[in-house]
């Protein structure tokens, strides 16, 4: 049995490495859930992810992870017998559409084949084929964390617009707020859904919706039977509503902390930052992909994630092989394949609380299982190296 030492890398997309100053922030007692400081650190907690989605309307936090996010956002705007567009960007785009199917609305699904993102035209044609607006909104992930692969949320927009047609936009932010620019309220976003356990630093377990205006006019008159879930109930002033009973405290202070380091290091700069990460792997892994069993999932380049980087590994390959011996040898743990991706892919991570020595050393770790495992490749830290200096 071997005992690792050291810190574990956790490269997986999901939860992503909590810092240090946001575990110690959660270590404290609870205190008087309607006492004034806390009351006013929880407003201030959702008035300050306003500026995270860039949107000035509001936010609204549940305790619960993404899924509870999207079932949030369905039930408060779709109602059975609702028609729902959901253009298929991998393993949770489709999930968001079975989710959708529960509340018994008719979905129709874009297919994908998991390594390109969304076409706007196909958008715009199915949405001009619809000439009685039936279809109530479009579900669309912005980056599907199975696949790597990011969607061009305003031309997408742009596409409904050309349309001519009514159809909300939801988006699924939940692998980039906080890792790349998000503009909601710029780019027409009626309904954006994310979580506390990727880009914003934080444990698992607060889900985020934030609502434009047509989302909440459409929610008021419409949507399925609701309570916890409800937009309504928590815009309340009695802070007793804003969790549909009792706050997590200790979530909450993590998230405090959590928003106080994004906001010291500056959004432009965390952004600056993962873009750099995300072009480092990328570099490392074009030149691993020269000796033909390795690649990039992503067809196109310039769609893959800046999140998270899923590396397609040969069909005589299992890409649980790499993911398990890196773990077992190195301490570094990747994420898996999920979906039709089981076994063709493994993923690297590179948001949150990451930095350019976490990711060379990730890398490093990923070359040596290569060795182990006998799989051909071309070394690649130099080149990510050189991308971090250049």
């Amino acid at each position: 049995m071997s005992v690792l030492r050291g810190r574990n890398f956790l490269m997986t997309p999901g939860p992503s490495s909590t810092p240090e100053r946001v575990l110690r922030a959660m270590a404290r007692n609870s205190v008087d859930l309607g006492g004034t400081e806390f009351v006013a650190m929880t407003r201030a907690c959702i008035d300050d992810l306003k500026p995270v989605f860039c949107t000035t309307g509001p936010v609204f936090a549940y305790i619960s992870n993404g899924h509870g996010a999207w079932e949030a956002a369905v039930t408060n705007v779709i109602a059975t017998g609702d028609h729902v567009l959901v253009p298929s960007t991998g393993h949770f785009g489709n999930n968001w559409a079975l989710m959708t199917e529960a509340v018994k609305a008719h979905v129709e699904v874009i297919p994908n084949d998991w390594r390109s993102a969304v076409d706007p035209q196909q958008i715009e044609d199915h949405l001009r084929a619809d000439a009685q607006h039936r279809i109530k909104a479009v579900l669309l992930v912005h980056t599907d964390t199975a696949t790597g692969i990011s969607n061009d949320i305003p031309a997408v927009r742009a596409a409904i617009y050309a349309a001519g047609h009514p159809a909300l936009l939801m988006v699924d932010a939940v692998a980039s707020l906080g890792t790349v620019d998000f503009r909601m309220d710029e780019w027409g976003v009626d309904v954006t859904v994310s979580a506390s356990q990727k880009g914003l630093m934080s444990p698992a377990g607060l889900g985020f919706t934030a609502v434009g205006p047509k989302a909440m006019a459409a929610a008021k008159v419409g949507g399925s039977p609701r309570y916890y879930w409800d937009w309504q109930r928590r815009s309340s002033d009695e802070w007793y509503r804003w969790f549909c009973g009792t706050a997590p405290q200790h979530l909450i202070f993590a998230l405090r902390e959590a928003l106080d380091m994004l906001h010291e290091e500056g959004m432009p700069q965390v952004f600056a930052r993962h873009r750099r990460l995300a072009q480092m792997s990328r570099a490392a892994i074009e030149c691993w992909s020269r000796a033909g069993a390795l690649g990039l999932n992503a067809h196109d380049a310039d769609t893959a994630s800046d999140s998270i980087t899923a590396v397609r590994v040969a069909e005589h390959l299992n890409a649980w092989d790499i993911k398990r011996l890196c773990g077992e040898r190195f301490n570094v743990t990747l994420g898996g394949g999920l979906g039709q991706l089981d076994g063709k892919v493994f993923r690297i991570a590179h948001m949150g609380d990451t930095n350019e020595a976490t990711i060379l050393g990730a890398l490093g770790a990923i070359e040596a299982t290569l060795q182990l495992c006998d799989i051909p490749f071309e070394g690649g830290l130099d080149a990510a190296v050189q991308h971090m200096l250049g």
